[in-house]
């Protein structure tokens, strides 16, 4: 039995799937606590954790950043990367490592976990290592590390090991780490600075690299192939959430088991807000065709959706994935990472739409990997929808590459493989 801390940066984004880590190595046997924001200590113990709660000054509401933070509606793609990273992420910094500190001096721990946008965990990989357990980075996002093979994140561009592509990856990654995410960087190191602490020696989002292991939740037919991949990642496949208990269909749910191919949408649990960014264009898009849509807002009101609903068209505030999915023959999402893997995992091809945070690297990943169709932006016309449906349905080479896909995912139990890095680590650290 190991005594296990996980620390995460509040949005739901960045701890739910921590939290599925979390219950897993519960249920084998590990004592864990979580250190987050204090809202979510009703889901931590649920998950038979203990929680810690970060202090007012790192706490993050991932529903008020438009409105607490002016200025961050006006950007997109490179931009935003820059100014989520500094004012959302780098910025709580000292007071996650003062709360992370405050933890480890209470309790001693075997391993430490930490979601590679919990800055304040820097100070600790910084140091002696001697002074520190073994420590996990956990990647929520596509992994976005600096490769002579890929383009910098945010631009949505796939990979290139040619001469001219690495060509191309240099003059982009250099422009990115010197002009277009300097601030965020610098932030970071100023940071530092007043935490008395060295510099970063790599790039700030790279800084994941410096823990024992990185973990990359996905596998690696999902991922963009790198030759200078750090043997410090590992790639363990997805988490997923534990399955839905007590769930009562809707009265239209044997709809779904006739001949027409179910069409599901939906922005997710966080960037829905806005219906009308996909979630309204996709039912727009999709009135008349020979198809049944699922449209689920993510836990808003129904009455949210602001278009009119059509005959082939049923509404849901929530339906579980693990239930929803097997009846799936295409899903239109705006690319959040666990819902497009879970998808995946689940042999569905996809049609994605997303410009926000890692939604673009995202969507050009599904995009690559041939299981669906990128449609390059977060708020597409109705016509552009309902070409790209019609454009995965009719392809079976879609279909293919997302059941290929979905044998990868097969292979590998996320926790499970995750519990044995931490094992690994422990018992290295033992003989010593």
């Amino acid at each position: 039995m190991a005594e296990i801390l996980i620390a995460s940066t509040p949005p739901i984004g960045h701890v739910g799937p921590l939290l599925n880590v979390a219950r897993g190595l519960v249920d084998r046997g590990d004592r864990v606590s979580f250190l987050t924001s204090a809202r979510h200590g009703d889901r931590i113990r649920e998950v038979g954790a203990h929680p810690y709660p970060l202090p007012a000054g790192a706490d993050i509401d991932e529903t008020r950043l438009n409105l607490d933070l002016p200025g961050r509606e006006r950007t997109s793609g490179v931009r935003r990367i820059d100014f989520d990273v500094t004012r959302v992420f780098v910025r709580p910094m000292a007071d996650q490592a003062g709360a992370l500190a405050k933890v480890m001096s209470a309790q001693r721990f075997d391993a430490v976990i930490f979601d590679t946008t919990f800055f304040g965990i820097l100070p600790l990989l910084l140091g002696d290592r001697a002074a520190r357990p073994p420590m996990l980075a956990y990647s929520t996002m596509p992994l976005l590390i600096t490769s002579r093979d890929t383009a910098p994140p945010g631009l949505g561009l796939p990979p290139s090991a040619t001469p001219a592509g690495r060509i191309r990856n240099g003059v982009l990654n250099l422009l990115t780490h010197k002009v277009l995410l300097r601030g965020s960087h610098r932030a970071a190191n100023q940071q530092l600075d007043l935490l008395d602490e060295r510099r970063l020696p790599l790039f700030v989002l790279d800084s994941g690299l410096l823990a024992d292991h990185y973990i990359s939740p996905t596998v690696p037919e999902f991922e963009y192939p790198r030759s200078d991949l750090p043997s410090c990642i590992r790639f363990v496949g997805a988490v997923h959430p534990a399955p839905a208990q007590d769930f009562l269909p809707p009265p239209w749910w044997s709809e779904l088991d006739g001949d027409r191919p179910v069409i599901h949408v939906t922005q997710g649990t966080v960037d829905n807000q806005d219906l009308g960014r996909l979630l309204e264009p996709t039912i727009e898009a999709l009135d008349g065709e020979d198809v049944i849509v699922v449209a689920t807002t993510g836990g808003r009101d129904v009455t949210s959706i602001k278009c009119r609903i059509p005959a082939n068209t049923y509404v849901a505030e929530y339906i579980p994935h693990d239930q929803l999915l097997p009846k799936v023959n295409v899903m239109v999402t705006n690319g959040g990472y666990g819902a497009v893997q879970r998808a995946l995992a689940s042999g569905v091809p996809l049609v994605v739409a997303g410009d926000t945070e890692d939604k673009p690297e995202v969507a050009a990943r599904v995009a690559w990997s041939g299981a669906g169709v990128d449609l390059r932006t977060g708020t597409p016309r109705p016509a552009a929808v309902r070409s790209a449906v019609r454009t995965v349905l009719g392809d079976d080479r879609y279909l293919r590459r997302a059941r290929a896909l979905e044998v990868a995912f097969a292979r590998r139990d996320g926790v499970a493989e995750t519990a044995a890095l931490i094992d690994e680590l422990i018992a290295d650290e033992e003989r010593v």
